[in-house]
């Protein structure tokens, strides 16, 4: 008998340990930017979006403390971009039939990808024009302030608790002036 119980208290244990289920975006979640000009819904391309510090420097990811991905490099932005149906990134002379969104959530944005533990309250952005005419015009550098609440969260545990504020899931809407 007491096999019996010993055998049905593990296999209770091994049923629980099972349960979590994980997915790739486990303990990650991504910023995502919509910036575009007064009265235009277009993204404005060839831009430089850093995060920044309190100091208006560059926020390195030391030790990749801020994210899982680029290593003591700054936190850049990066344009989402198409993918054809075997995941290959789409070019201008790329001829395919189907295409979608390698970020599907993101859409033609811009996004980054920070751990969940973000301290995104302690933080800005920085919008740089970089490129100048290409993009259709001079536009002024802009400071956005982040806040935790603008991140994406996605497909763990912290997406389905109860959080106070205004929990999103939608773009930073960021309107540039030319200069």
């Amino acid at each position: 008998m007491r096999f019996l119980f010993f055998i049905l208290f593990l296999f209770s244990l091994s049923s629980k340990a099972q349960v979590a289920q994980h997915c790739g975006y486990d303990f990650t979640s991504y910023f995502v930017l919509n910036v575009h000009e007064a009265g235009k819904k277009e993204n404005i391309p060839g831009l430089k979006i850093t995060i920044i510090n309190g100091l208006g420097l560059d926020l390195l990811n030391i030790n990749n403390l801020y994210s899982w991905t680029s290593a003591g490099k700054p936190l850049t932005f990066m344009a989402n971009y198409k993918v054809d149906d075997k995941g290959n990134r789409i070019t201008s002379d790329s001829k395919v039939s189907k295409e979608r969104w390698f970020f599907p959530f993101a859409k033609d944005n811009y996004l980054l990808s920070v751990k969940n533990t973000f301290p995104g309250d302690d933080f800005s952005l920085k919008v740089e024009d970089v490129d100048g005419e290409e993009n259709g015009g001079h536009f002024k550098t802009q400071i956005v302030k982040l806040n935790s609440f603008n991140m994406y969260v996605l497909c763990s545990s912290k997406a389905r608790e109860v959080q106070f504020g205004p929990k999103m899931n939608r773009p930073i809407d960021i309107v540039l002036e030319k200069k």
